[in-house]
Parts: C-alpha cells; sequence; structure tokens
C-alpha cells in the first residue's frame, strides 16, 4: 500500500492491532484513535498523523522481503506462517495466502508483508455452490494466480492422535470421512489440478501416514500420482527411517516429528532429491532447552503454575502412573536436550512443558516469546517475532505451527530444483511455439 490515507493506515493496523496498542505507539488516548477510525464517513481524506506518528506507525507493519525473488509461492491453512518464513527466506514470494482462523490472520499480517489479501475459507474458492466442475476450475484459475511452488499445512487434526482419540470418544469421523477437515486435502488436490504448478510442499503430522491402517496416506500419494505429480523419496529402504518423516528436534529443542510430502512435475523429469539430505543444514552444536529461555528474573509471575494446578497436576500424573499410563507433565531444565512436542492446548495448563524452578518452587509453562523460539520463530536471544494476541490465543497459534528451520532447510533443498524445473518449463514452452510455428 502506497502513501496510504491516516484512515486506510489506521485500519489496516486496527486489523492487526488494538485500538490501545496504537494509541500507546502515538502516545494519544485509546478514545482519539476510536474517533479518528470512526469518523471515515464524514473525513475520508482528513489527516490526523504528524510525520513522526505516521513513521512509528508504519513501523508497526512489515517491510517488503529485501531478497531477489527467484520463485514464486501460494501459502494454503497458512496459520501464523512457519512454512512461509522458510521459503521466502530461500528467495520465494508468497503471490496467495489462505488462513481460516482470524487471530492467526492477525499474526500473519504482523510479521509477513502481504501485497494480497489473506483469504478465509479455501472452500469458498474450491467448492463453490451450484459451479460444475469446469466452472469450478475456472473459478479457482481466476482466483489464484499462477505460482510455482504449492505449500499447504493442511488441518492434522483429523489425523493426529490427539485428534483421532478425541472424534472416537465423541462417535465422530475421521480422517478423510471428517467433512468439515479431513476433506481439505481433496481441496489443496482440486489447486494442483487446476494451477498445475512445478513442485508442491505438504505437511501434517506423523500419523498421517499410518491412520486408518495407512489407507488415508495411500489415498494421498494414489491421488498426487493420478495428478502427474513424483513424490520425493516415494519409495526407500524400509530397513531406514522415513526421510518422509522429519524430526524437528534436530534444529530445536523440541520433540516434533512431521511428515513432509514434497513432489515435482513428472513432466518436467527433475531427479535427485531426497530429504536425507536435510542433515547437511543440521546446527553444528545440538540445541538445548536453555536456548530458549529467557532470564529467570525477566519471566513475569503470572507464568508460575498456581498451587491449585500444580496440586491437580502432581495427582493427575500419579494417579496414571499407578495405572501403568504414561500420562502427566512434562517438566525440564535449562541443561535438557529438548522438550516434548508444543501442542495446541499448551494454554490450557502448560503440562507438556514445564520449567523446572528448582526443588519446593512451583514450576512455569513458557511465555509467548520462548515459544516462539522453541518452534525456531525467533533465534536464541531475539524476541523479534511481533505476537499481537493474548497469550492463550499466542500459544494454540505456537502449538498448531512447524518448526519454522526445518521448512527452511527443505525450502534450500527444493530451490535447486525449483529453479530447474522452471528452466525446463521455460524451455518446453519454447519447444512447443516451435512446433507450432513449423
Amino acid at each position: 500500500m502506497q502513501n496510504p490515507s491516516d484512515f486506510d493506515l489506521l485500519t489496516k493496523l486496527s486489523s492487526i492491532y488494538s485500538q490501545q496498542a496504537i494509541a500507546d505507539k502515538i502516545n494519544h488516548p485509546r478514545e482519539v484513535v476510536n474517533r479518528w477510525i470512526k469518523e471515515r464517513s464524514r473525513q475520508q481524506d482528513q489527516s490526523w498523523l504528524t510525520y513522526n506518528e505516521r513513521i512509528s506507525l508504519e513501523q508497526m507493519l512489515p517491510s517488503p522481503p529485501t531478497k531477489k525473488e527467484e520463485f514464486t509461492f501460494i501459502d494454503l491453512f497458512a496459520g501464523i506462517g512457519g512454512i512461509r518464513y522458510g521459503f521466502e527466506s530461500t528467495g520465494g514470494k508468497c503471490v496467495f495466502t489462505s488462513e481460516y482462523d482470524k487471530y492467526a490472520v492477525k499474526t500473519y499480517l504482523a510479521n509477513y508483508y502481504c501485497d494480497h489479501d489473506v483469504h478465509g475459507d479455501i472452500k469458498e474458492i474450491t467448492q463453490p455452490e451450484g459451479m460444475t466442475k469446469k466452472q469450478v476450475y475456472n473459478h479457482i484459475q481466476k482466483l489464484i494466480p499462477d505460482h510455482d511452488v504449492l505449500l499447504a499445512g493442511f488441518p492434522c487434526q483429523p489425523f493426529s492422535i490427539a485428534g483421532v482419540s478425541k472424534k472416537n470418544s465423541l462417535g465422530r469421523a475421521h480422517g478423510f470421512e471428517d467433512e468439515t477437515q479431513g476433506t481439505l486435502f481433496f481441496d489443496v488436490a482440486r489447486i494442483i489440478d487446476a494451477k498445475r504448478p512445478l513442485a508442491i510442499m505438504l505437511e501434517n503430522v506423523k500419523n498421517l501416514k499410518s491412520h486408518d491402517k495407512g489407507k488415508t496416506f495411500k489415498v494421498i500419494m494414489k491421488t498426487l500420482d493420478e495428478l502427474g505429480y513424483d513424490v520425493v523419496d516415494r519409495n526407500y529402504d524400509e530397513s531406514d527411517t522415513d526421510p518422509k518423516i522429519i524430526n524437528g528436534k534436530s534444529f530445536v529443542p523440541q520433540n516434533r516429528e512431521r511428515i513432509v510430502i514434497v513432489a515435482f512435475r513428472r513432466d518436467l523429469n527433475i531427479k535427485g532429491l531426497t530429504l536425507k539430505d536435510i542433515s547437511n543444514f543440521y546446527p553444528k552444536s545440538e540445541p538445548k532447552v536453555g536456548d530458549i529461555l529467557e532470564p529467570e528474573n525477566d519471566v513475569d509471575d503470572k507464568y508460575i503454575l498456581t498451587p491449585n494446578l500444580w496440586k491437580y497436576l502432581k495427582a493427575y500424573a500419579n494417579k496414571h502412573k499407578k495405572a501403568g499410563n504414561g500420562f502427566g507433565f512434562g517438566k525440564v531444565t535449562a541443561q535438557d536436550r529438548s522438550t516434548r512436542t508444543l501442542s495446541a492446548r499448551y494454554y490450557k495448563d502448560g503440562s507438556e512443558v514445564l520449567i523446572d524452578r528448582g526443588a519446593r518452587r512451583r514450576p512455569r509453562r513458557l511465555t509467548p516469546h520462548e515459544c516462539a523460539r522453541l518452534m525456531g520463530f525467533d533465534k536464541p536471544g531475539e524476541s523479534k517475532f511481533v505476537i499481537p494476541v493474548s497469550d492463550t490465543q499466542a500459544y494454540k497459534q505456537f502449538g498448531n505451527s512447524v518448526v519454522v528451520p526445518v521448512f527452511e532447510s527443505v525450502a534450500k533443498l527444493m530451490k535447486p530444483y525449483i529453479l530447474s524445473a522452471k528452466a525446463a518449463k521455460t524451455t518446453t514452452r519454447k519447444t512447443s511455439k516451435r512446433h507450432q510455428a513449423a
């Protein structure tokens, strides 16, 4: 947005931040900012801000990327942009974003420059009512720009261990039978079929591979094959670990396994890529929990568990220990190699990652900025990632996100092959045009 009016700037900021945060930035009462925004109908072009106030407010918005654009991508089920972060830092330009959760969109827009609107429900594009299949594909062509790479961390709840257990207990369907989430893979497939990107990268929980005795994963692989895409490491030595299963523990101090499905269009004949080579990007020294922690004296007491909650968690753990179950809290120290997997329910009690504060002292939750480091959005000691939402929403967002350095490494592995695919596509086009001319 070039030279926006004061109203446009304030409106953009208020879609991300509270009016109080905007007012605090320019030392005005919140009521003044509220009045300015409400006066659009009468004073659309009114200038309220001084030059310095505009500069301060513009700094609350992310700047355009400075890296040279080498390929384009779309970001589906974007969350707070963990996958985008990795591919953008590797030379990619995001040309379309879709994310349904309004709070995640706030965090996304606070951290990434968007020269396009963030689209909400992708099904409005892929499943419009009253259209024939041909009309649907024309609709997709019209609303989603051409791109080199499709990125999609499609919702994992229908396939995760926790998600399946919950749905079973409620008597609800899961996987592709889940009408609200499980079928979203097929929305991705429609976009792939309509837009024919050079490459795709899909992310999901490890349990996707074993869900429904492997049938779910077979359907995904079969669909991609029928669409004309070759999956990287589709076949591998069963005696080894599947390269498509990547543990974020190699990059950050968190045990977090995810399946990464990379595929290239078969007609472009791209060969040689393997996700085994992700080990080339492992950090030189093993990460430790202490790398992501803030100095204890700087942590607000509100993150320390209350006496009642701590008593409850200990009783709950003891109950399951006596029953021979593994359920309970996960307490770690700065010296530990890694934490358990951070989940979207972390805001409830923090039980999967509790920081040990020493004998006879109640443990504490991670702060949201420590979560940002645990997921790789910030490096150790940094707090650059902007968190414009409440702690509860932040915990949900980080628990649903990806380990950023994993996907930055995947992007680095894919990049030379993406560029080769672009060159192959250009050559094919030129050859086709020469044949047509002849």
